[in-house]
């Protein structure tokens, strides 16, 4: 192994890669405690986890693919390998634990998620792009 590799495999500061994964677990966790209320299925603690366990599984399936400590705020493959992970790992999980799916759900499952683990991630790109050309931050007036 030479230097050049050696210093490719930097990991991101582990500060951020803590809260990048939590953010990425409150996504997961707002999608379970949101559907299990639209449902009808209460909020006790017991029954969030067996929802949510599947999908958080497969969240940490989806950030060690993308590797997530590298680059942990990156759309891709960071981004992309929470929500495949999350959605599709975790509704294998889900189907392997005899727990029940629908096309409905799954397309739900896949949406929010998207949505929301993706979305965190676009922030502040869509912040930076919309930040008028003459107005920097270190130019407050």
């Amino acid at each position: 192994m030479g230097v050049g590799y050696v210093s490719r495999m930097r990991s991101a500061p582990a500060r951020t890669v803590a809260i990048a994964t939590a953010l990425d677990v409150c996504c997961v966790l707002a999608f379970v405690v949101i559907g299990r209320d639209a449902h009808g299925h209460g909020e006790s603690l017991s029954g969030i986890w067996q929802t949510a366990w599947p999908f958080l599984a497969g969240l940490v399936i989806g950030l060690a693919a993308a590797r997530a400590w590298r680059r942990p705020q990156a759309l891709w493959p960071t981004g992309v390998g929470a929500w495949v992970g999350a959605a599709g790992a975790g509704m294998v999980i889900r189907v392997l634990a005899g727990q029940g799916t629908a096309a409905a759900f799954i397309a739900v499952t896949f949406a929010f998620l998207g949505l929301f683990i993706l979305g965190w991630r676009l922030l502040p790109a869509a912040g930076r792009a919309v930040r008028p050309a003459g107005r920097r931050s270190s130019q407050r007036g």
